[in-house]
């Protein structure tokens, strides 16, 4: 198997468990057994152990040594430590984004508000959420930085998930409105300091 198939399938079983871990399916301290996953993808225990560096990386799981490789938990103060780095390195890459953002992009961050104000469930909500911040900062064009900002945006989704599942209710997102209106004069300052408390807003709340 090459390197790079590897790394495919490697990436499909990654993701397939992240989102798992991330909706609640699979919980914390919840065993992932090698085997187990290489039979149901169908590969083996290569871009199995992969997929698990992949999971650790994004704090999704933990590896001991004769225990195995099971799904993390999370405390509050972790949550509010992802809250600070999302902060600083969003508002790192929306000051690199601004010179390059068109009124295409704007428009298109735009569609991305409409459609959380139009979500009907927290999942619907936090992919339009997450597009919304896509949009705006990848014009940044720093793929390290940016996949950076992905990585602790998955681990946010979890704490968000965990934390709203019962109470939820479509919020009006007046932050990004804000940023927007900011970014669209000019006002990279502003938008910054906005999306810095926008992000950190997710420390405040305990996860459950």
């Amino acid at each position: 198997m090459t390197r790079v198939k590897t790394e495919t399938i490697a990436h499909r079983i990654s993701k397939a468990l992240a989102e798992r871990i991330i909706s609640g399916a699979l919980v914390p301290g919840s065993r992932l057994g090698q085997d187990h996953i290489a039979e149901e993808f169908s590969a083996s225990h290569v871009p199995v152990r992969e997929a698990f560096r992949i999971l650790e990386s994004q704090g999704l799981v933990t590896s001991e040594p004769r225990r195995g490789v099971r799904v993390a938990g999370f405390s509050l103060t972790e949550v509010q430590e992802v809250a600070e780095m999302r902060a600083a390195l969003e508002v790192l890459a929306l000051r690199k984004a601004m010179p390059h953002l068109t009124k295409a992009i704007m428009d298109e961050a735009e569609d991305a508000n409409r459609a959380s104000d139009r979500a009907t469930d927290v999942f619907a909500w936090e992919q339009a959420n997450r597009r919304f911040h896509r949009i705006i900062l990848t014009p940044c064009a720093m793929p390290r930085l940016l996949k950076a900002i992905d990585d602790l945006h998955t681990t946010s989704a979890r704490f968000l998930f965990s934390g709203w599942r019962a109470e939820w209710e479509a919020p009006t997102d007046r932050d990004h409105r804000a940023i927007l209106d900011a970014l669209r004069a000019g006002q990279v300052e502003t938008a910054a300091l906005v999306l810095a408390r926008h992000v950190q807003t997710i420390g405040h709340k305990q996860p459950r």
